[in-house]
């Protein structure tokens, strides 16, 4: 994926929007957009970061995968000492923990362990779910 250079006169810190269609696919897609803006935009970072970052989209667009229908749009953005990460969807229901089994329940818990600050907004048409990362 490629995104749009910086500009250096503009003071707004780097930030990308992404359509997907909410289908299956779009979960690697989003783990390829995010990796192409830490790329771009923070190659600074470390490993570790890059790798939880990554699995934080993953788990925001999983869940709006499988429990939202229809399309979702991922937003990426950085923040001083770090990024935010920014999954809409359709859905109304906000996430919950549960007991892990089979067929789920590890993503919230991970992303709540990861980011220094979750909040979910509830929109007209579903919800945004935020998720800020410290370096």
């Amino acid at each position: 994926m490629e995104l749009p250079p910086a500009t250096p006169h503009d003071a707004r810190p780097p930030e990308v929007c992404v359509d997907f269609d909410g289908a299956p696919g779009c979960i690697a897609e989003a783990r390829e957009a995010a990796g192409a803006f830490l790329r771009h935009h923070a190659p600074h970072v470390c490993h570790t970061f890059h790798v939880d970052v990554l699995l934080v989209v993953s788990e925001l667009v999983t869940n709006a995968v499988r429990h939202a229908p229809g399309p979702l749009i991922l937003e990426l953005g950085l923040l001083p000492g770090g990024i935010g990460i920014t999954v809409r969807d359709t859905s109304s229901s906000l996430p919950r923990t549960r007991t892990p089994d089979r067929t789920g329940g590890r993503g919230w818990p991970i992303v709540q362990s990861l980011a220094r600050r979750v909040r979910v907004v509830p929109r007209r048409n579903g919800k945004a779910v935020h998720a800020e990362l410290a370096w």
